[in-house]
């Protein structure tokens, strides 16, 4: 199929131009995010968005040049903006641990890094069980992924899987919960 028609039947909603770009650029695509993240799990989560936000904006889309430069820039852009994001939560995370420090210089500690980690605790506690004890088993008994694998008989992916979920949804919570 040519760009033109693929374009064409994606502007006039038929799935079955959509199906054949997912087919043939979805893997290629996933690399691409893969190289530049290390993250196979987040380039499937990025390569997925683009194409849900194609066929959601398949009536006004404007392609200039192929559909393949189109799709790896989109999936550059998306690359950008979840790094952008990334970096205001890690610039969060490195402000909670500088007032962690400060209210410990000023022997605050007691009062202000209690209340924080009561409220961490609280965010821990949400998490769903066997999340939870991966988390628990990971960051605070300082067991390896593989260590936990092993001892809950489950494989390293699932531990990686586990742990991204707790890390995502501490992160999220922490923005509201902690401040």
């Amino acid at each position: 199929m040519l760009d033109s028609e693929l374009i064409e039947g994606l502007k006039k909603g038929k799935d079955k131009a959509y199906r054949f770009l997912f087919s043939r650029y979805y893997q290629w695509l996933c690399n691409y995010i893969y190289k530049l993240s290390g993250s196979y799990q987040l380039s499937e989560d990025l390569v997925q968005d683009i194409f849900v936000k194609l066929w959601e904006n398949r009536k006004t889309i404007v392609i200039n040049s192929s559909i393949k430069n189109y799709l790896f820039k989109s999936c550059h852009n998306q690359f950008l903006q979840h790094i952008r994001k990334e970096k205001i939560k890690l610039d969060f995370l490195d402000s909670l641990r500088w007032d962690i420090l400060y209210d410990v210089y000023n022997n605050e500690v007691e009062s202000a890094y209690e209340i924080k980690i009561n409220k961490l605790n609280i965010l821990i506690n949400q998490l769903p069980p066997r999340c939870k004890e991966i988390f628990i088993k990971a960051k605070l008994e300082k067991k390896k992924y593989k260590e936990i694998a092993e001892d809950m008989n489950i494989s390293i992916k699932t531990v990686e899987t586990q742990m991204t979920k707790a890390l995502h949804f501490l992160r999220e919570q922490a923005t509201t919960l902690l401040l």
